[in-house]
């Protein structure tokens, strides 16, 4: 069977994407690199116009230990950033995008053709994924029914986001996935003894607390074993769901699927 890749530029099926306005939103610090270079590269090589968005405005710094691979020891090839995920990263830092990155404070729904909320795990991640003013964002933005796209803990900022008026996440009677309670216990597990609860964001595990925030428990959604990444010329190994204009994915394995499944949702206007 052949292999799912990722579309070429010039693609006529994704001619409608370029000159798009994706934003994505991200921490000031302690991001996966993976799950916010990987979609910003598969973007801006398809003619969309990437915005970032941070605390303050200020340039963001992603999860250090997940390109060096510090500090988690013998299975540091197993849970830092592959190469794809490097590569597209020191492609990103380089660019100067982030240098333009917008306050959260200054967001207004209607500049965006659609939203990225990617994930990272580590201490600097709380304050995106407990900003009021973000999730404000996030409800407003699914009221219009562009896509809105959420990997690993970005799908947690998803279900914290509220409809106005309500205490009903906007994921409640959604599909979605997440990073699995078995990808966080067994990443916590491995390196506890170096690194404490550096893979415990929450002492809640975030399928826990995402599932309680939807209708059903069977919307949460597994999918394969998420042993292998995917990569450009292999989509094979990624998982996603769609349930509509909202896009979800687990962890960075997921990334390069996550990323051509947006551009085809961007593609269908």
């Amino acid at each position: 069977m052949a292999r799912a890749r990722f579309p070429e530029p010039g693609d006529p099926a994704l001619t409608p994407v370029r000159g798009k306005r994706v934003l994505v939103a991200t921490a000031a610090v302690d991001f996966d690199p993976t799950e916010v270079a990987v979609p910003w590269e598969q973007l801006a090589r398809h003619g969309v116009n990437v915005v970032f968005a941070t605390p303050g405005g200020v340039r963001g710094e992603c999860d250090a230990r997940m390109i060096t691979g510090e500090g988690l020891g013998l299975f540091a090839g197993a849970l830092r950033a592959d190469a794809n995920g490097r590569g597209a990263w020191e492609r990103l830092a380089a660019d100067g995008v982030l240098d333009r990155a917008l306050d959260y404070e200054a967001l207004r729904v209607d500049d965006y053709d659609a939203i990225v909320l990617p994930g990272g795990h580590a201490p600097g991640m709380r304050t995106y994924l407990e900003s009021p003013t973000l999730a404000r964002f996030v409800a407003q933005f699914f009221v219009t029914g562009r896509p809105v796209a959420a990997i690993c803990h970005g799908v947690l900022l998803a279900a914290r986001s509220r409809f106005v008026g309500t205490d009903r996440s906007v994921l409640h009677g959604r599909r979605t996935t997440a990073l699995l309670r078995k990808q966080e216990r067994l990443a916590w597990w491995l390196t506890r003894r170096r690194l404490g609860d550096y893979y415990r964001t929450y002492p809640e595990f975030l399928q826990d607390e995402v599932t309680r925030a939807l209708a059903r428990p069977e919307d949460f959604e597994q999918g394969n074993m998420a042993l292998r990444r995917d990569r450009p010329d292999d989509l094979g190994p990624g998982f996603v769901v769609r349930d509509g204009n909202y896009l979800s994915a687990r962890w960075p394995g997921d990334a390069h699927r996550f990323a051509a499944t947006l551009l085809g949702m961007l593609a269908e206007g």
